[in-house]
């Protein structure tokens, strides 16, 4: 799975039907219905967790109603100058179902997979 990484409002319009995004500026609620209506298929806003305190609760309710779900937390060591996309691994997803498997709860899943991935919480909930 990959993350598109968004990091100026001129991206917004470039995108193509990406499915997660990961504002690494604070998107305006313009932005927020810009890229919505830009990438119809899109799941899931990733946002740093000092921006998420500034979206506007109306923005909230339109993801909500678009299906859309608003992710807290960072991208570590990722290098957009580098790549575009950061990716989740998929080794990741083969450690979620090795973990539920073995019969651990979600919560365990996120705490455990929080630790040894540097993931964000919310993040890793969206995956499960």
């Amino acid at each position: 799975m990959k993350i598109r990484i968004v990091s100026s409002k001129e991206e917004i319009s470039r995108l193509d039907n990406e499915e997660i995004i990961h504002f690494a500026f604070r998107p305006s609620n313009k932005d927020i219905f810009t890229l919505v209506q830009t990438s119809p298929k899109l799941k899931a806003i990733h946002v740093p967790n000092s921006y998420n305190k500034t979206i506007s609760k109306s923005i909230l309710i339109f993801l909500e109603m678009q299906g859309i779900k608003l992710l807290e937390g960072d991208v570590w060591g990722h290098r957009k100058d580098i790549n575009e996309y950061y990716e989740i691994k998929p080794r990741i997803f083969d450690r979620i179902e090795e973990l539920k498997n073995e019969g651990k709860s979600k919560e365990e899943v996120v705490s455990k997979l929080g630790i040894e991935t540097r993931l964000s919480e919310d993040l890793i909930k969206f995956l499960v």
